[in-house]
């Protein structure tokens, strides 16, 4: 299984970005899928995962990103809207055969699966 994430670079609060996870060998279905984001020095943070179920979005970017999938293209995407400078970090996606449940959502090495990472900037 391989995941590669792409669609990151600079862009001027308030601007948009969409990024891209392209999945070679991951069957989508019933699994989970998320994004992440770690910023110099802090911890991998949880942004958005999408399960059978539906979407669970973190209160930090509710309302301005969105998680969705093309089954078509074995492909998930972040949709990053109004961005804000806090929004800077390197931008993960992560995958895992299982239903993760809602608490763990968040727990990085639930993942299996992991890209290696799109930097995203947001600079005026």
């Amino acid at each position: 299984v391989q995941l590669q994430a792409s669609g990151g670079g600079l862009v001027q609060p308030g601007g948009s970005l969409r990024l891209p996870c392209a999945t070679s060998g991951f069957t989508f279905g019933r699994n989970t899928m998320a994004w992440f984001r770690q910023a110099p020095g802090q911890e991998r943070e949880f942004v958005a995962a999408m399960r059978w179920t539906g979407t669970t979005i973190a209160n930090s970017v509710k309302g301005r990103f969105t998680i969705s999938r093309d089954n078509a293209k074995n492909t998930f995407h972040l949709q990053m809207n109004r961005l804000k400078l806090e929004d800077t970090a390197v931008y993960y996606c992560a995958a895992d055969p299982r239903v993760i449940i809602q608490s763990q959502l968040g727990v990085p090495h639930e993942y299996e699966y992991w890209g290696q990472g799109t930097q995203v900037t947001v600079s005026s």
